[in-house]
């Protein structure tokens, strides 16, 4: 059952009341007997299931992570050169 908001009209007090759609509109404050009107405000919703949110769009391909089967890339060892202190100079 939806819950309905009321604001007198003479002395701006508000009222919730919970009524089934069939029920007759509260017409009369019951602080002071003035003029009840309806009060509209947002809808509150909720989402519920697939298909709502940026990450349920998504498929297993664009993943931010890399599948298993990918192999992980290394770099590639270097050679250590020589260094010029371990090569012997040669007297002609």
């Amino acid at each position: 059952m939806p819950t309905y908001e009321y604001e007198c009209q003479s002395c701006h007090q508000r009222v919730e009341a919970v009524q089934k759609f069939s029920d007759p509109a509260l017409s009369t404050c019951e602080a002071c007997g003035g003029e009840l009107r309806k009060v509209f405000s947002a809808v509150g919703i909720v989402f519920k299931g697939s298909g709502f949110y940026k990450n349920d769009s998504r498929g297993a391909s664009s993943s931010a992570t890399p599948p298993a089967s990918t192999p992980a890339t290394t770099p590639a060892p270097v050679a250590a050169s020589p260094s010029p202190s371990s090569t012997t100079a040669s007297s002609d």
